[in-house]
């Protein structure tokens, strides 16, 4: 196939939140964004003509795809990480975020303690607190290198604070962690005998880097089944977040119940028919797109790392297991995170995730997308090695 990721398109002027919003949100026009986690690249070849040939249809009115559309979701990921779904399971919803304010809603009430473990993707934090539940924090642990579970204060937070639900994030956004099939258990395990429901977003579950593999919350435990929500979506892994469509998986029927009656309850009732006809193509022929753009991102990945031990020894990679989205540690700088942000935006003329968006364990980090072509990446560094070096 040979897709050429090195190909620069123009976003500008596409009404892409990426792009065309930084003076609406006070930032320099000029500011290159490596923020928000979609792909500068274009989708897989049989999405777009998927799209195409409906449109040339030309009429839009209530739809929904048959038998084939869970199909294509279930050799999917049957082929990709072994589990094996059942047609049953499968709620359609507009997206993750959505997904998860939907299921809080559905399966605890006001007041209600729900764990998460910071830093971490801050929609849940919006979520959890703006439908009025208690945001209970399991701090992950860092060592200078590598994130790990503190499993005593995970299970002591869910005793004294009445936890009814944890929000798995796995791979974790924005550390990069694939958590082991023994992290995995051991959480689980621990949520079972405290009768703690688990909403595992795996979003990011088809960027796995080398030495590592994806563990299926659900799958590895029949009781897991019973207690689990499992959000997947094809947004991140073939760029249609715009299309709003993921699909949500929950074994059990009283979780379905709760959930489906939740949607009703809020009027929605249709996916949008373009996205569920892009993700069913590209679940069929987007596999080999893929695999390149892994490659590609692998590449992407081994120049930050290149780039920052050769020019910027004080800055550090968290090395990823998996995600496109890298956590870089600025903290040997000195700077507070005011400080750190106005050398990103005004200095370095970049457009980041600042690390305090992920909770208070993101002070002096921040968050970079490097799915984009080579010389992007090249001209952030650049600019942030420029805005540093001015430091001195």
């Amino acid at each position: 196939m040979m897709i050429n990721f090195d190909e620069m398109i123009e976003r500008r002027g596409t009404g892409s939140i990426k792009y065309d919003f930084a003076v609406e949100k006070g930032l320099p026009e000029d500011v290159l964004p490596l923020w928000v986690a979609d792909m500068d690249f274009r989708t897989p070849a049989c999405v777009s003509e998927a799209l195409i040939e409906r449109a040339k249809h030309g009429i839009f009115g209530y739809s929904e795809l048959g038998p084939e559309y869970f199909e294509a979701i279930e050799n999917w990921f049957k082929n990709t990480t072994g589990w094996q779904v059942k047609r049953n399971w499968l709620i359609k919803m507009p997206g993750i975020v959505f997904a998860v304010a939907t299921i809080i809603r559905a399966l605890t009430e006001e007041g209600d303690g729900i764990l998460i473990q910071e830093p971490v993707y801050y929609p849940f934090a919006e979520c959890i607190e703006t439908n009025g539940r208690k945001r209970i924090v399991n701090e992950l642990l860092f060592d200078g290198a590598r994130y790990t579970i503190d499993f005593e204060d995970f299970e002591d937070k869910i005793i004294n604070n009445k936890v009814k639900l944890f929000i798995l994030c796995n791979p974790h956004n924005p550390i990069g962690r694939v958590w082991t099939e023994t992290e995995l258990i051991k959480m689980g395990e621990i949520c079972q005998k405290h009768g703690v429901l688990v909403l595992s977003d795996e979003i990011h579950q088809d960027f796995i880097y080398p030495g590592h593999k994806h563990f299926v919350f659900a799958a590895l435990k029949p009781e897991f089944e019973e207690i689990s929500i499992t959000c997947t979506s094809p947004s991140k892994t073939f760029n249609l977040a715009g299309l709003q469509i993921s699909n949500i998986f929950a074994p059990t029927q009283e979780l379905r119940h709760r959930i489906k009656a939740e949607l009703w309850r809020m009027g929605v009732d249709e996916s949008n028919i373009m996205g569920q006809i892009a993700c069913e193509a590209a679940y069929r022929g987007g596999a080999e797109w893929l695999s390149e753009l892994k490659d590609y991102l692998l590449g992407n990945l081994a120049y930050i790392r290149d780039f920052l031990k050769e020019h910027l020894p004080q800055v550090s990679l968290v090395e990823p297991e998996g995600t496109y989205l890298v956590w870089i540690d600025f903290r040997k700088l000195g700077l507070s995170d005011e400080n750190l942000e106005d050398l990103m935006i005004n200095k370095a003329r970049l457009w980041l995730d600042a690390g305090t968006m992920f909770g208070k364990g993101g002070s002096g980090f921040e968050r970079f997308n490097i799915a984009c072509p080579r010389a992007t990446l090249e001209k952030a560094m650049s600019q942030l090695e420029s805005a540093i070096l001015a430091l001195q």
